[in-house]
């Protein structure tokens, strides 16, 4: 099993910034990825940006030159700072990480509120 716990969430005007963070722990394989998933009221879930061990990143088009992804190997962190911030940005902010060697697996933080206000 692997938990996230996620922080760094919370409510600011268009055009601010926000980072959120999120920590691993548990049954880590040596090859992953972990990323962040938005979730809008009455939407799908959908993703923002992830990025492999191998430092291979993706980001969906609305968020391109807005926000960074970034991770840390060695301490099973990721992070995702967001600028520019706008009211379409709002939405439950969900840390994903997925195992792509044994133990595999696909696990999800608990969610953390954005709202962007005009």
């Amino acid at each position: 099993q692997v938990q996230l716990v996620e922080s760094g969430g919370g409510l600011v005007q268009a055009g601010e910034s926000l980072r959120l963070s999120c920590a691993a722990t548990g049954s880590i394989s040596s090859i992953n990825t972990m990323g962040w998933y938005r979730q809008a009221p009455g939407k799908q879930r959908e993703l923002v940006a992830s990025l492999s061990g191998g430092s291979t990143i993706t980001y969906a088009d609305s968020v391109k030159g807005r926000f960074t992804i970034s991770r840390d190997n060695a301490k099973n962190t990721v992070s995702l700072q967001m600028n520019s911030l706008k009211p379409e940005d709002t939405g439950v902010y969900y840390c994903n990480l997925r195992n792509l060697r044994v133990p595999w697996g696909n696990y999800w933080g608990q969610g953390t509120q954005v709202t962007v206000s005009l």
